[in-house]
């Protein structure tokens, strides 16, 4: 199975840096580059971070890390990826989650009072539809007739979900081609691949089993107060030095325990302690002779 590593970017990259940070990880050689859904921040909208790294580039490939879809029209973003893959085949990377990382940013994305996994479940339905040039789709939430966008792609693209909760991998399972999780231990992540891969069978699907990933997070200067709340917001039960590098040699020690709970695809990203310069510089260094 391929392995991959890519670099994550976080809300702290303007789009005064993101040029020069593109052609770097391009003459580097790293696989992929990512993009958060971070509005209230100096970070660029994904879609619009995607389009930006793809334009430059000729291997390069971006993804979104991930974007919201309830509260988006699923037509609307069906086109945008579509019109993405068509002008960089093979380099469009989405992945999709329930909802932005922040509260504040909750607001933003509204769907009708309860129905927030319904639509999304529906949101995916209809994305899938459109980019399969399905032509009418009647659901609880959309009725469309005559959904065109183009020309098919010679290529299908492949959309990831995130989510670390039962519900998510029934989800996953249900309607993904793959998953990105964030903030689990390699144990955590083994449980929640076979979750999905039982999910899958229980909808007749199956999922590639090169199609599982984890974002990781290089906190060189120890852990930050506010990240580590972040993960026991969402995992009480989990320390985050269990899920958070602080040196190189623990981000090793993570990948070798997830490589060995099954994912192949990770995304990297680096906080605190040497420049980003270096960081890529390490990053080159260290983890891609890691890839195959």
């Amino acid at each position: 199975m391929k392995i991959r590593i890519g670099v994550g970017l976080g809300a702290e990259t303007s789009p005064v840096e993101l040029p020069g940070i593109v052609d770097r990880l391009e003459a580097a050689g790293v696989d992929s580059v990512w993009f958060s859904e971070q509005v209230y921040s100096d970070a660029v909208d994904p879609f619009v971070g995607m389009a930006h790294a793809l334009a430059r580039t000729s291997s390069l490939k971006a993804g979104s890390s991930v974007a919201v879809l309830p509260g988006r029209h699923p037509v609307l973003v069906a086109k945008q990826i579509a019109s993405l893959a068509a002008l960089a085949p093979k380099r469009v990377l989405p992945v999709f989650g329930l909802r932005p990382a922040r509260r504040s940013e909750w607001p933003l994305f509204e769907v009708p009072a309860g129905a927030r996994a319904a639509v999304f479940d529906e949101s995916l339905r209809l994305l899938r539809a459109a980019l399969a040039g399905a032509g009418d789709f009647a659901g609880e939430f959309w009725k469309l007739e005559d959904v065109s966008l183009g020309p098919r792609l010679e290529r299908p693209v492949d959309i990831w979900l995130g989510g670390s909760a039962p519900a998510a991998y029934r989800r996953i399972g249900q309607y993904a081609d793959g998953w990105l999780g964030s903030f689990l231990s390699p144990a955590e992540a083994r449980r929640a691949r076979e979750a999905i891969e039982t999910a899958a069978a229980a909808a007749g699907r199956s999922i590639e089993p090169d199609h599982y990933g984890m974002s990781l997070m290089l906190a060189e200067d120890g852990i930050p107060d506010a990240l580590a709340a972040t993960v026991r917001s969402r995992r009480p039960d989990t320390d985050p030095a269990d899920v958070i590098a602080t040196d190189w040699s623990s981000l090793h020690r993570l990948l070798d325990g997830h490589l060995e709970a099954g994912l192949t695809k990770f995304v990297v990203y680096h906080r605190g302690g040497s420049s980003w310069e270096a960081f890529l510089e390490r990053f080159v260094e260290e983890l891609l002779p890691r890839q195959n």
